[in-house]
């Protein structure tokens, strides 16, 4: 099997800032990517293997685990989050604590489906505290043999050991390996924003595992991309009976933030990232698990002071001072689902179903008739 942390081929793919689409009027990080909020590490564990039929617990592979670790000490030092929920067909563990403390102690996973419980377990094991981590899912099972449960505790052990502060690897990567995104190939992606010095230079940042949509409401920047990039052009997915692929199949959506903000603010930040999906033309559909959590890595430390019948002191922004975050949270949410486009390749997978990419020339072609690019 093979085992890696960047993207499936080598395929040259552009960003699409580098294709010339900037969504908005913020300006990006210097990465562009969740980790362009300082203390944020991403790292990813990609599995790839065989081709042909599927043979259960043999293959083909198509997944991994992708992992977002807030800060390197976050089990004992836990952040204020929230969560929001478009569309509930789906799965991201610990949300019931989070709601009730406003804290978040965990690394945060994203992986296949039937995955979810062995990243728990390797999240608990990675530093033998009786925490609730928070792994979320999409499913990968047009792709991937995903009942063979390939994904194992040492593979997200080998994305903790190698997350880092770098430049996040997109598309086909990680928790995104066989995921599809408006009947195109899709999987992870990620964005920034910096605010002006005069609304605080805070950073707001997203990160996406998308696998949902349908091609049609696909929209780039307000472009009605999907319906001109007709199944004549590029074919949607199909299964056995000729049935299209309909909807996808869930996003989760990761929001990180510098600006001090405090658990229900941060869960209004989670609210808006739907404002990103919706721009790009997810629905929530019925079928769809659609769901967001956002955190503030501001007033780290404050939970390891606490005496007893002691105060302690946090900072906020003031709700009337947070309008441009909720702008940032829709742009890069927005952005991130539009670069996991860009960086996917063409895939094939279980029973040799291929999902194609997002072709990259007619995107720009598209954008240029509307938006004179």
């Amino acid at each position: 099997m093979s085992i890696s942390n960047q993207p499936s081929n080598t395929a040259r793919r552009l960003r699409a800032r580098q294709l010339g689409i900037e969504i908005g009027k913020l300006k990006p990080g210097q990465k562009n990517a969740i980790t362009d909020v300082p203390g944020v590490l991403v790292g990813h564990t990609t599995l790839i293997e065989g081709e042909g039929q599927l043979d259960v617990g043999v293959g083909p592979v198509r997944t991994g685990v992708t992992l977002v670790v807030p800060h390197e000490n976050i089990y004992h030092e836990p952040l204020f989050a929230g969560t929001h929920v478009l569309n509930g067909c789906g799965e991201m563990t610990g949300t019931h604590w989070i709601s009730e403390s406003g804290l978040l102690s965990s690394v945060i996973g994203i992986t296949n489906t039937f995955s979810v419980g062995v990243v728990h377990n390797a999240l608990i094991e990675l530093d033998h505290n009786p925490v609730l981590p928070v792994v979320a899912e999409t499913w990968d099972g047009w792709l991937n043999d995903i009942r063979g449960m390939h994904v194992r505790k040492e593979h997200v052990a080998v994305a903790y050991a190698e997350a880092s502060d770098g430049p996040v690897a997109e598309g086909c990567v990680g928790g995104g390996t066989g995921m599809i995104c408006h009947g195109f190939k899709g999987g992870i992606g990620s964005a920034s924003r910096v605010l002006a010095d005069e609304d605080g230079s805070w950073v707001v940042a997203a990160l996406v595992q998308a696998n949902h949509g349908d091609r049609s409401q696909l929209r780039v920047d307000g472009v009605p991309v999907g319906r001109n990039i007709p199944p004549e052009q590029v074919p949607l997915p199909y299964s056995m009976s000729g049935a299209s692929l309909i909807g996808g199949s869930s996003i989760i959506v990761i929001i990180a933030t510098n600006a001090p903000l405090l658990p229900h603010q941060c869960r209004r930040l989670a609210q808006r990232a739907t404002i990103g999906v919706g721009r790009a033309g997810g629905l929530g559909e019925n079928s769809s698990g659609d769901i967001f959590i956002a955190f503030s890595t501001a007033n780290q430390g404050v939970f390891s002071k606490i005496e007893p019948g002691k105060t302690i002191r946090v900072e906020m922004l003031p709700d009337a001072s947070i309008d441009y975050l909720f702008e940032a949270v829709a742009d890069s949410t927005e952005e991130a689902i539009l670069n996991a486009l860009c960086a996917a390749t063409t895939m094939s997978g279980v029973n040799e179903r291929i999902v194609h990419a997002l072709p990259l020339d007619r995107l720009v072609e598209v954008m240029r008739i509307y938006k004179k690019l």
